[in-house]
C-alpha cells in the first residue's frame, strides 16, 4: 500500500489538506494527534514529559498546557530534543500499527516534521504543502493567537520550504482559493489511486 507522508510548516493548509483527503475516503494518520493520544495523564508520554518538565507545565486540571510547553521548546533547541527523544519513538510505533488497519487504496501520514525528522521512513512518497509566509503568519495569529516572536520561534525551528521541497515528490501550492487547493489534492488523489 502507498504511504504518503504529508508535511508543510505551521500554518501551510496541511489540516486542510489532510481533512480534503479524508472527505474523499482516505484513512489520514496524523502524528500531532498521536503525540495527544499518548501524552494525557495515564500515558507514558505525559509521565515522561512531566518528569523532566516539571509540573509548571500542567493545567489546574492536570493535563498539559500545550502553549506552556511550546514556549519552552521553541525557545529551547534542548528541550525540543529532549521532548522529540521522549515522544518521537512511541509516535512511530503508533503510526506503524495505524498503517497496518488502513482500510483505503493509500493512506496519508500527516507528519509536520517530516524532514526534521527520520520519518521518512515511514513513507513512500512525501507531500508539501507550501503557502506565502505572510499568509501563514495571518493564518496562525487568526487561529492560534500567537505573538510574531513566538511565530517566528516555531517557523526558525522548523525546516524551510526549501528544505521540505528538496525531498519532495509532490508539492500543493497553497496560495490560491480553497477551490484552487481542493483541485490539486483532488489531483493527486487520482494519480495515488492509480499507482496503488
Amino acid at each position: 500500500m502507498l504511504r504518503i507522508g504529508l508535511t508543510g510548516g505551521i500554518g501551510s493548509g496541511k489540516t486542510t489538506v489532510a481533512n480534503y483527503f479524508s472527505s474523499l475516503a482516505i484513512d489520514v494518520i496524523d502524528a500531532d494527534e498521536i503525540v495527544h493520544q499518548i501524552s494525557v495523564p495515564g500515558q507514558p508520554g505525559f509521565d515522561a514529559i512531566t518528569a523532566h518538565f516539571g509540573e509548571d507545565i500542567l493545567n489546574a486540571d492536570g493535563t498539559i498546557n500545550r502553549q506552556v510547553l511550546g514556549k519552552i521548546i521553541f525557545n529551547n533547541e534542548t528541550a525540543r530534543n529532549t521532548l522529540e527523544t521522549i515522544l518521537h519513538p512511541a509516535v512511530r510505533t503508533a503510526m506503524k500499527l495505524a498503517v497496518q488497519e488502513v482500510r483505503s487504496p493509500y493512506c496519508i501520514l500527516v507528519i509536520p516534521l517530516l524532514v526534521e525528522t527520520d520519518f521518512t521512513e515511514l513513507v513512500d512518497r512525501v507531500l508539501i504543502v507550501t503557502a506565502d509566509r505572510e499568509k501563514r503568519i495571518a493564518w496562525i495569529k487568526k487561529r492560534n493567537g500567537l505573538s510574531d516572536d513566538q511565530i517566528e520561534a516555531i517557523m526558525a525551528a522548523q525546516a524551510s520550504d526549501e528544505e521540505r521541497r528538496d525531498i519532495a515528490d509532490d508539492v500543493i501550492e497553497n496560495d490560491g482559493s480553497l477551490d484552487s487547493l481542493f483541485r490539486q489534492v483532488e489531483k493527486l488523489d487520482r494519480t495515488y489511486r492509480a499507482s496503488s
